[in-house]
């Protein structure tokens, strides 16, 4: 079990500390091995069948073929691998960024180009607790 930190209320953070990485680990190698061109064709030709090569659990290979971007980072992908598999199928940051917060990528841009997402009622999830 894992104990609370400072961070833990602040909604959406999946900060990669040392137990995220533990958690993440094999995730994060099926990820970095999509470096390697030869890789990469495998797991186009058979997703499934090339995850079973790595100690993913079952959480973690439905994320990645469902291309649960948030599902990964909460299962301990660090988004610098797994944008590896956004690169794969050809999508940039901003497409991820928008799928991750639920708009669309003009929406995501605009919100980026006038700084983010207000802070109001953002800054920890017991706000939302209180509010509904």
């Amino acid at each position: 079990m894992r104990e609370d930190r400072d961070y833990s209320d602040i909604p959406g953070t999946y900060v990669f500390d040392p137990h995220h990485s533990m958690l993440g680990y094999h995730l994060n190698m099926f990820c970095m091995s999509l470096n390697e061109e030869a890789n990469r064709d495998k797991f186009q030709a058979d997703e499934r069948a090339y995850l079973e090569g790595f100690s993913l659990t079952p959480a973690q290979q439905t994320a990645v073929l469902d291309r649960d971007w948030l599902g990964m980072l909460r299962l301990g992908g660090n988004i610098y691998y797994t944008f590896k598999i956004a690169a794969f199928d050809g999508l940039t940051m901003q497409q991820v960024g928008a799928a991750m917060s639920a708009v669309a990528a003009a929406e995501f841009q605009e919100m980026m180009v006038h700084g983010g997402r207000a802070i109001e009622g953002n800054r920890y999830q017991s706000e939302w607790d209180a509010n509904g």
